[in-house]
């Protein structure tokens, strides 16, 4: 072993060191990193299903199955394992061409005078070396194109080994951990390959029988014989309809099964913090309620069942969001396989995982997912109390599911107006409101609502003046664009560009047939109504992009029902749109999870205040910084306390930092500076008051911008007989400041 590890170490300087010229200097970083590779890489897929049709399609399935798991559990699992440290980190004179570009670069910029960096933290195995990523990533793609394109080897294969090459060139690492890489990434991607065919083939013919028999093998699909004519001349399939959707519906279960397993294991990962609101709100679940100052409380008892089943983890706190997300493609699909067709339901599931809005929704607990899990609930079910012959019992439903999403978000009683719009523009239900059904669901919806009207009864209705000042009711109207602008240019982004522009072409489309099409008019009440009221809003102040979350689901309904029936007819020829709005949004939920992949992909970081992950990142670091600083001033002598300056700051403070974490149902240890009126849930629980003559840690973040670091807060000083500055600790993340901290030691509370 030791003769292997010196052949090893001689061979990298040889090649690191030995082979050293301007050319390789300019060329090998570029192999390893390249900015044009992520959208050359783009535009590459997209002809490969284009003009490969299933043959190019499977490749590309394979491509995207195969790779992200054998990256995230082969290597990343054999990283872990072997801790082999990069050579630039065990050897010394290590030449490594373009290192300040170089996401592997350990060197932070050189703090600002009188600030204190934090080290800057990587993801787990970024820093150690067996085997190679990038070569196990190359050799797996260059097997699954052999096998799909035997003619492709001739540019794969060199490619690959350039890029194996360049990491040993480029100093991070070793030729064995190249080696290791080739053989593992081509062996884990032709057993995949195999074991997926394998799988198909057993159930394929018992699910999909329809369908295996026009492609019996994934590893030999029939090459492109047909043209786009081809295709309309093909005669009319006579296989029953109920056939057919029965396989779609099997397909939606499997698309729906998979969604949940790589939901739950994606929260487990640790690749994302919580964020401030998922923190602030697992306190609540330590001090469960009536309500809160600013929210129903459901968030509260929902998060205290999943730390109650999975412990105070993030895993614990999140657990809910995949089960959510799993609950809703059923509800959807099999409501659209009941009243439109399966293929629908099963391309709407698709629709919702390829949106960036509701993809984020499936993996972050927040009021959002629940709201939108009740307000779907009572669209389905109010649907089905509508019909001429239903019974009075499905009301109670409506009343139950409409009552329960009061208690998770305030914006459900818009579902009231939407209500409002469908007797307005769908005149034969209107014999509904003669019967007792609605009557009986706004008494279901009063007796749910009666914890949050109980607890602001006792606390002077503060929950009503929160979100009066919120919607603005006290101040004047003042329209203005400024806002406008801002909210239409999130929203389309967040919902797919394409499928937004979709859902508005529909929503003014189907009025020439709404009387003739109930469902679509009941669609478009459930969810146009929210949309418009917040963007008459933004005409007058800013609106946050979540707020419309309820009324996404209805529209998409509206949206996939009105197209499907368009398709149907032949009057439109959908298919491009809709690959290419699925193919955007898959690649805009990926990078939405996880950000470093563009790194990865192209060589580039973004900056943070652009990087959507950037809220969710380094807040474990932050728990660090501050428990550091209680630990310094607590060698005084005295007991010590962490006081911070925002609500969402205090909530991952106690989150990430153990000691407080243990001991926040008995002694907190962790507070959230409150000073005048009740501006949020601390105001509520016991402060810091009574802490007489002990010292404290005060802890703000500061804009990333700043010109210049706030004085002293005066509260501080009247509340403390001393406070002194300690300094400014900036938190990293890749070497860029992700969090700049002020730290006051205030010491004797008075």
């Amino acid at each position: 072993m030791h003769w292997l590890q010196t052949l090893d170490t001689e061979l990298f300087r040889f090649i690191n060191l030995t082979l050293v010229n301007p050319v390789l200097d300019v060329g090998m970083p570029l192999a390893s990193h390249n900015p044009l590779f992520g959208p050359l890489l783009a535009v590459a897929l997209v002809l490969l299903v284009w003009k490969g049709r299933a043959r190019g399609a499977l490749c590309v399935l394979m491509l995207a199955l195969i790779l992200p798991l054998g990256d995230g559990m082969v290597c990343n699992t054999l990283k872990h394992a072997i801790e082999r440290p990069r050579p630039y980190a065990a050897l010394s004179d290590v030449h490594r061409p373009g290192s300040n570009a170089s996401s592997d670069s350990m060197a932070p910029p050189a703090p600002p005078q009188a600030t204190r960096t934090v080290p800057p933290t990587y993801p787990p195995g970024s820093l150690t070396s067996m085997p190679s990523s990038h070569a196990a990533n190359w050799f797996a793609a260059t097997m699954i194109l052999f096998i799909y394109y035997r003619r492709s080897v001739w540019f794969m294969l060199p490619a690959a080994v350039v890029v194996g090459f360049s990491r040993i060139y480029n100093g991070v690492h070793y030729p064995s951990d190249v080696l290791v890489g080739a053989i593992l990434g081509a062996g884990y991607a032709a057993a995949g390959v195999w074991s997926l065919n394998a799988l198909w083939q057993w159930a394929g013919q018992k699910w999909f029988p329809l369908w295996w028999k026009t492609l019996p093998s994934l590893m030999a699909p029939p090459l492109r014989t047909e043209s786009a004519e081809d295709d309309e001349e093909r005669p009319v399939d006579s296989t029953p309809h109920a056939t057919v959707d029965q396989h779609w519906l099997r397909l939606g279960y499997l698309w729906i099964a998979a969604n949940f397993l790589v939901g739950l294991a994606y929260i487990a990962s640790g690749t994302i913090q919580l964020g401030e609101d998922e923190a602030y709100q697992w306190l609540w679940s330590k001090h469960l309620a009536l309500s809160y100052y600013s929210k129903p409380p459901l968030i509260a008892y929902t998060q205290f069942l999943g730390t109650s089943l999975w412990g105070d983890t993030a895993f614990g706190v999140r657990f809910f969001s995949p089960v959510i997300a799993a609950i809703l493609g059923l509800m959807l699909l099999r409501f659209f396989a009941r009243e439109v067709n399966a293929r629908a339901g099963f391309f709407l599931l698709l629709i919702i995982t390829a949106t960036p809005l509701m993809s984020a929704g499936s993996v972050l607990m927040t009021i959002d997912p629940l709201s939108v899990l009740f307000w779907t609930a009572a669209m389905l079910a109010g649907w089905r109390a509508v019909q001429p012959d239903a019974p009075t019992r499905q009301w109670l439903w409506v009343g139950l599911w409409m009552g329960l999403g009061f208690l998770s978000k305030y914006t459900e009683l818009f579902q009231l107006a939407s209500w409002a719009v469908f007797f307005v523009l769908w005149s034969p239900a209107r014999k509904h409101l003669r019967r007792p059904g609605p009557y009986l669901a706004l008494l279901v919806h009063l007796i749910c609502a009666l914890p949050v009207l109980i607890w602001n009864a006792q606390h002077d209705w503060i929950t009503v003046s929160h979100v009066a000042d919120d919607a603005g009711v006290r101040s004047a109207w003042k329209p203005t664009l400024k806002y406008l602008g801002e909210f239409l240019g999130g929203e389309v982004g967040l919902l797919n560009p394409i499928f937004f522009g979709a859902t508005l072409w529909a929503a003014i489309a189907f009025w020439r047939r709404a009387r003739y099409n109930p469902r679509l008019v009941y669609f478009f009440s459930m969810g146009a109504p929210v949309f418009l009221a917040y963007l008459v809003h933004s005409l007058r102040s800013r609106v946050q992009l979540n707020w419309i979350a309820p009324s996404v689901l209805p529209l998409f309904c509206l949206m996939v029902s009105y197209w499907d029936t368009r398709w149907r007819l032949g009057a439109a020829k959908l298919k491009p749109w809709l690959v290419a709005g699925l193919a955007l949004g898959f690649v805009l939920a990926v990078l939405g999870h996880d950000t470093n992949l563009l790194t990865k992909a192209t060589g580039l970081r973004l900056p943070v205040n652009q990087d959507p992950l950037h809220r969710v990142r380094e807040w474990s670091e932050v728990a660090r910084v501050a428990g550091e600083a209680r630990r310094d001033l607590l060698a005084e002598g005295k007991p010590t306390f962490i006081i911070a300056s925002h609500y969402g700051l205090a909530g991952e403070i106690s989150f990430y930092l153990p000691e407080a974490k243990t001991t926040v149902t008995k002694e907190p240890l962790v507070f959230c500076h409150t000073n005048g009126p009740p501006s949020n849930q601390f105001y509520f629980w016991p402060g810091y008051k009574d802490r007489k003559g002990e010292n404290a840690i005060f802890v703000s973040e500061l804009d990333r911008d700043r010109t210049s670091d706030p004085p002293v807060p005066p509260e501080l000083e009247q509340e403390f007989e001393s406070v002194t500055l300690v300094g400014v600790r900036e938190v990293l993340y890749h070497g860029r400041v992700v969090r700049p901290l002020q730290i006051f030691a205030c010491r004797g509370l008075r």
